[in-house]
Parts: C-alpha cells; structure tokens; sequence
C-alpha cells in the first residue's frame, strides 16, 4: 500500500462531474478518482476546514466514532473493477468495512487518517508525473479539465 495526499476537488466542465485528485506520497503517481457532487462537497469543506452549521452525514459519522470511541485507523483505495474504485475502512482492532472511496477520503480528512491505495491500483489508474517537471504538471491539469468520466470507463464512485 502507497500512502495517498488529497490534492483537491475539480469539477470536469462541460459535464459539471466533480473530481478528487490523490497524490502519492514520495512518488510521482496521481490517482483521479470521479465522485458525486455531494461527496465533493464533504471532501471540499473538510480540506478547507469548513464546518456546517449542521452535520453532514461525514461529520456524523465521525461523531458517532467518538462518542463510541472508535478510532479509524486506515483507509485503502484497494480495488478497481470495471471502471469502479472499492475502498476499505479499517479500524482499530482490525475490523473493515467496505465503503466507496469518496465516502472514506471524506471521513479520513474529518479524522486525520491516512489514506492508502495498492499497488494494483495505482499502476491501472495512476497517472505518472514527476514533481520536476512542472510543464507536465500543467499538462496534467489540462488533461483534467478535458477528460471525461467515460474516459476511465466509469461515472460516479
């Protein structure tokens, strides 16, 4: 398992299908991953530190954790299957529970957990770029602004 940085949130124009980019740690590999515009949104107010005036189901869930003192200990973007991403919450104790990425990357912000994803699947879906090469960085990003959910043979994860 690579450990994984959440770049940010885009929106795919001219489709308005929201994207989250995942960068690996020490390495040179993103991982663009299509959500739903609701879990955009979970992960966006996480990573700009917004909370609501009421909970949202991410900030729920991670109450109901506390207040059973549960701790989330990893989650792993562990499977791609035709075009669909699987991912696992795995918590203290050992127990997983399977989730889609998006839910899990929005629960991981909100509790500080490292986000993982294998091996298998960073080499189907990643994409290389290495951080020296800024040029290609923005050849990155206008490829994100570009590619369609069709692309990756999937729509929302």
């Amino acid at each position: 398992m690579n450990e994984l940085d959440v770049v940010g949130v885009r929106v795919e124009m001219p489709s308005n299908q929201p994207i989250v980019l995942l960068r690996e740690v020490g390495g040179d590999r993103y991982l663009p991953i299509w959500i739903g515009p609701g879990e955009a949104t979970a992960i966006a107010f996480a990573q700009q530190g917004m909370t609501p005036v009421r909970p949202l189901t991410h900030d729920l869930f991670k109450d109901v954790l506390d207040a059973l003192g549960h701790h989330l200990t990893e989650v792993r973007i562990n499977d791609l299957r035709e075009g669909v991403f699987y991912a696992e919450l795995v918590f203290a104790g050992g127990v997983e529970v399977s989730a889609r990425p998006s839910d899990a990357i929005a629960l991981a912000l909100r509790t500080g957990t490292p986000i993982y994803g294998s091996e298998e699947v960073l080499a189907e879906a990643g994409i290389s770029i290495p951080d020296e090469q800024e040029d290609e960085v923005e050849k990155f990003r206008e490829f994100l602004d570009q590619v369609s959910p069709e692309d990756f043979g999937g729509g929302s994860q």
